[in-house]
């Protein structure tokens, strides 16, 4: 080893002793006689010692030294005349006596510190530089620990980790796939999984009854804050077990995770049916860690000559606690945010329950004082509270009460990063009508089975089937979703027949999982958590792409190493790939 310590590794303890340290010169000071440099590596920092009126040599070398030179030094470790209480090697400082330039850097294009001032686009391109930031690299080191505390809780139940292939058949359902074209099979063309779904079943099948997988997925989809064209999952399957099997092993290891990692006890994971979610909150991923639950107001506003509401299918509303000091201009300016095309509310009701006892409306023309005691008393409403009302379709008019509820508990400061309500959703729809297509699509995927009692009405009221299905929620994102997979082939031709699927198209895409099948599959049933998802809410992020260590911006594009790009004309036609004008 070039080392006898890395950075952040001595302290008071090794007074007197000789090292060698390696690093990155972080930062020089020239006092003139004395001049101090700061070397870092992933471990940490400390703090070196030139005496430079005595050792020309050395004056030379260490007044050559620029940012990010990488260096080899080796001195005494001496006590630090001014300490530093905010870092472990704060104590101490080294004498040096001799240095090495292992590398001359170029000046970095923005500064390599926790607050930086470069730009997100810059930090793409130079992202081996940012990885050295220490915000950037504690990400990735709890993600190794969260990575390293999954296989741990997982190996102890007697779980397999199997790999499986990447290079795979596309299938029309889901997410779009990426598709990779086969040189050895002219015009034909595998797919990289969005899941490795199908061959853990295969798993299952093959007597492999508890399976996992830190596994990487892709997707074609439109990027977001939590998404991502290449993702990991932590991948799961189990034979002979029930829902209730999956939710306690796997509130085990979330309960494991936060207690090992972020050293947090949680509480038993609540459980809210799929319809109380969107009911309550509007949404099927609610963030418990606030109130303002949904109030349903039809019963007590309709009837009163006010067209918005009477022709509305629902009107609906919450209770933001204490604002309703808001003036005039902030209710305005928050209408206004709602009428952004991404949420489309065409206006907003409100009622103020002022601090005096007297109640305010927006339509006190249509509601007189005692009707709007009774929406007070409809919404707990106290002095001070505002009231917030949409009207409109059921279902999307419960969408945009949501998108309120989180911008108001945002501007609340309900939500805070460090405190975590996680809970489970359960009791999915199996099916979910698409309008563009006009036919049905599974909402988790086809393989999930119905529950027993709601096979029946596949062919009469196939909407209000529900499917034993779950998802794992925290602070309003959802971390892993899963199901009691169909294990039976006639039940999954059956469902293959209500997403739209001939006999031969089943056949043709699913054949092989439905063979397997006959040959005595047992009762399976399993769940994926995104883990990039997962270590940013650990990590206190909004987006996924600093837990990542090269992630893909916007467009889907690598600006590092600027992919994706065009291929050579001879790879093209060794693919049989026509290139068009």
């Amino acid at each position: 080893m070039l080392r006898t310590h890395t950075c952040g590794e001595l302290n008071i303890s090794h007074l007197g002793q000789t090292v060698t340290l390696c690093g990155w010169v972080q930062k020089s000071r020239d006092l003139g006689g004395t001049t101090f440099i700061d070397v870092r590596d992933r471990y940490g920092l400390t703090q070196l010692i030139f005496n430079t009126d005595t050792d020309a040599t050395l004056r030379e070398k260490s007044r050559g030294l620029g940012r990010e030179f990488v260096i080899k030094v080796t001195g005494d470790v001496i006590e630090r005349a001014s300490k530093n209480t905010k870092i472990p090697t704060g104590e101490i400082e080294i004498a040096v006596t001799d240095i090495e330039v292992l590398n001359a850097a170029k000046l970095p294009p923005f500064l390599i510190e926790d607050e930086t001032d470069g730009g997100e686009e810059l930090r793409a391109k130079y992202r081996y530089l940012d990885l050295r930031r220490n915000p950037i690299r504690n990400n990735l080191v709890l993600r190794h620990k969260m990575a390293q505390e999954v296989r741990k809780y997982l190996d102890e139940l007697d779980f397999i980790e199997v790999e499986t292939p990447v290079l795979i058949k596309s299938t029309p359902e889901g997410a779009r796939d990426f598709v990779v074209p086969s040189r050895m099979n002219a015009g034909e063309f595998y797919a990289l999984p969005q899941s490795p779904q199908t061959f853990k079943q295969l798993l299952m099948v093959s007597g492999f009854d508890r399976y996992f997988q830190i596994v990487k997925c892709f997707r074609d989809e439109d990027l977001r804050a939590d998404r991502q064209p290449e993702f990991t999952q932590i991948d799961c399957e189990l034979s002979f077990v029930s829902q209730e099997d999956i939710l306690n092993i796997f509130e085990g290891l979330t309960r494991h995770l936060f207690k090992t990692v972020k050293g947090i006890d949680l509480v038993e994971l609540p459980r809210m049916l799929y319809s109380d979610a969107m009911r309550l909150y509007g949404s099927d991923k609610p963030d418990l860690r606030f109130g303002m639950e949904f109030v349903e107001l039809n019963d007590i506003v309709k009837g009163k000559g006010f067209s918005i509401f009477d022709n509305a299918e629902l009107v609906v509303g919450i209770n933001a606690k204490g604002c309703a000091g808001y003036t005039r201009k902030q209710v305005d300016e928050l209408t206004e945010w709602l009428k952004r095309p991404q949420i489309g509310v065409t206006g907003m009701i409100y009622c103020r329950y002022n601090e005096d006892g007297t109640l305010k409306s927006s339509v006190d023309k249509f509601y007189n004082e005692d009707e709007l005691t009774n929406w007070a008393a409809a919404f707990n409403a106290e002095k001070g509270d505002l009231m917030l009302i949409l009207a409109g379709g059921a279902d999307k008019v419960r969408k945009q009460l949501n998108e309120l509820r989180l911008e108001m508990g945002n501007r609340l400061g309900l939500r805070d990063k460090n405190t975590f309500a996680p809970l489970w959703v359960v009791d999915f729809p199996l099916l979910e009508w698409d309008e563009e297509s006009g036919r049905y699509h599974a909402m988790h995927h086809p393989f999930t089975s119905p529950k027993p009692e709601d096979i029946a009405m596949l062919d009469t009221e196939p909407g209000a089937v529900r499917a034993n299905a779950y998802d794992l929620v925290i602070n309003g994102t959802e971390i892993g979703g899963g199901s009691i997979r169909i294990h039976d082939r006639g039940l999954q031709s059956l469902m293959f027949k209500h997403l739209g699927f001939s006999p031969e198209e089943a056949q043709k895409q699913f054949g092989f999982l439905m063979d397997a099948f006959e040959y005595g599959a047992p009762p399976h049933g399993g769940i994926a958590f995104g883990f990039d998802r997962l270590a940013s809410i650990f990590a206190g992020l909004d987006s996924i792409r600093d837990v990542i260590a090269f992630p893909k911006n916007n467009s889907g594009r690598d600006v590092m190493i600027d992919s994706p790009s065009t291929i050579a004309e001879a790879q093209m036609t060794e693919l049989k790939i026509k290139t068009t004008v």
